[in-house]
């Protein structure tokens, strides 16, 4: 379907501005343009930041649960327009229309556990060495907020860092990836039709690494949260240190899942194919390695061709369709020569493969014969391609998933309790599954990882997430 394009705007101060040039195809069709956003710059982060360092004090004195109460106006926005949202979401990054549906619902139920949060806004009382005092231990929002987000989980990531930065008293600018401009601008109206003053959400639209940079580098920006490459991240993370700012990296992952002998070898497969394939592998938590047993490779790579092949791409706004397009031609590129790369280096395709048709479809992909130290077994490819090594002690396997730059998930299938404690024990990642997929989050719990995954020092979601947001006051209270 062809329609005119969708003209997105930056939001700044409570108003759209900017003119649209920068033209954003249909992954599943790419003679469609579907969106068309400006393309921001300094001035514009400048003039974002303006607006929300006018708003935040004012933001800041409502009392906490009036804040939430807006969060949660927002999500009702959002439910009520979920599936105009999630249409728009498919038809800028190419995820299946279940798949957009299900990232709306996420942001929705993410703005509602931050507005809840409003209502238990931390602190402590404490007993102090004195009879006669008393010791409180309260949180003050750092003030703006910047945010860089990815284009994977387009409206999710923004609401999982705003709704705790908002609901803490501070005021946001986002930058949102220059693919995926409507889903941002929808999370801007949401805010906007649920009360938030003009100046307490900013979006700033733009492509290549300037108007990011001026949101890292300026030093009216108190916290600056950043999901993506880690190549990016840590770039983000030096800017922001360099003027001794607070930041937050969300970055990459190698993800591995482990099976081992005692696993439901079905419940396995089903879970790998899940998390390799689901989203079109482009999830920091996607499983990219599979490690298990020599003897149980055979029928375990059986399982999973039979999955991969099972699995029907297409657009994705065609019911029929199973997996949706990669996001870009330029994306589809990289996948494919990730796949071509991995077999220059010995690896052998059992299905799948990097036959470029000329479109962002990429067919799924198990590799096997995969060295653990070549490219396809250490690099995120960001695409649906798993490979497949071999471990057939549970420390051989240990040592195979922590043999990578990244610390994101890992996840093993077993029936014995005690390699399930080993593994959750020694494995360096942030999260750990056991006889469950690397993909899919709770949110209430924290989230991140270590290594070249993460700055690893405050945690996002769940609710310490707005410690990132916050510092905090002691006060010694005598009389």
């Amino acid at each position: 379907m062809t329609s005119l394009p969708i003209q997105a705007q930056h939001y700044i101060g409570g108003e759209w501005l900017g003119e649209p040039s920068v033209p954003r195809d249909d992954p599943a069709n790419t003679t469609d343009v579907v969106a068309v956003s400006p393309a921001g710059d300094e001035a514009d982060i400048d003039a974002a930041i303006d607006a929300a360092e006018t708003a935040q004090i004012e933001w800041a004195n409502l009392p906490a649960p009036a804040r939430g109460e807006v969060l949660r106006l927002a999500a009702n926005h959002i439910a009520a327009d979920r599936y105009s949202i999630a249409e728009d979401m498919t038809r800028e990054e190419g995820k299946l229309l279940g798949e957009a549906l299900g990232e709306v619902q996420r942001t929705i139920d993410v703005l509602n556990f931050f507005a809840g949060e409003g209502q238990r806004s931390r602190g402590d009382l404490l007993a102090g060495s004195n009879s006669d005092t008393e010791l409180r231990v309260t949180r003050h929002p750092v003030g703006v907020a910047g945010l860089i987000t990815p284009w994977n989980f387009p409206m999710a990531i923004p609401a999982w860092k705003a709704a705790p930065a908002l609901v803490a008293g501070n005021t946001v600018v986002l930058k949102p990836a220059a693919l995926t401009p409507m889903s941002a601008n929808h999370l801007a109206r949401a805010f906007a039709a649920a009360g938030a003053a003009p100046g307490v959400f900013n979006v700033v639209h733009g492509d290549g690494p300037s108007p990011g940079h001026a949101l890292a580098a300026d030093a009216r920006v108190g916290a600056v949260s950043f999901t993506g490459s880690t190549e990016v991240g840590w770039k983000v993370h030096e800017t922001v240190s360099g003027r001794r700012g607070r930041v937050q990296l969300e970055m990459g992952g190698k993800n591995a899942t482990v099976v081992r002998p005692t696993a439901d070898l079905d419940d396995a497969a089903r879970a790998i194919a899940q998390s390799s394939f689901g989203l079109t592998g482009q999830a920091c938590t996607a499983t990219s390695r599979v490690i298990c047993p020599a003897n149980m490779m055979g029928d375990l790579l059986d399982l999973l061709v039979d999955h991969a092949r099972a699995i029907s791409p297409g657009p994705g706004l065609d019911p029929t369709s199973s997996m949706g397009p990669v996001v870009s031609p330029a994306q589809a590129r990289r996948v494919r020569g990730a796949i071509s790369a991995a077999v220059a280096d010995g690896a052998e395709v059992a299905c799948g493969g990097s036959e470029d048709d000329g479109t962002c479809f990429v067919s799924p992909t198990v590799l096997t014969g995969v060295n653990p130290s070549s490219t396809a077994a250490q690099v995120e490819i960001f695409g649906p391609v798993v490979a497949l090594l071999r471990a057939d002690q549970l420390g051989e396997a240990i040592e195979l998933a922590d043999n990578v730059r990244y610390g994101l998930v890992a996840s093993i299938f077993t029936r014995q309790i005690d390699e399930a404690l080993e593994f959750s024990r020694r494995v360096q990642t942030g999260v750990i599954k056991v006889n469950r997929p690397t993909t899919g989050l709770d949110l209430n719990v924290p989230f991140g990882g270590v290594k070249d995954s993460s700055s690893a020092t405050y945690r996002e979601q769940g609710t310490t997430a707005t410690d990132f947001f916050t510092w905090t006051k002691t006060t010694y209270l005598g009389w």
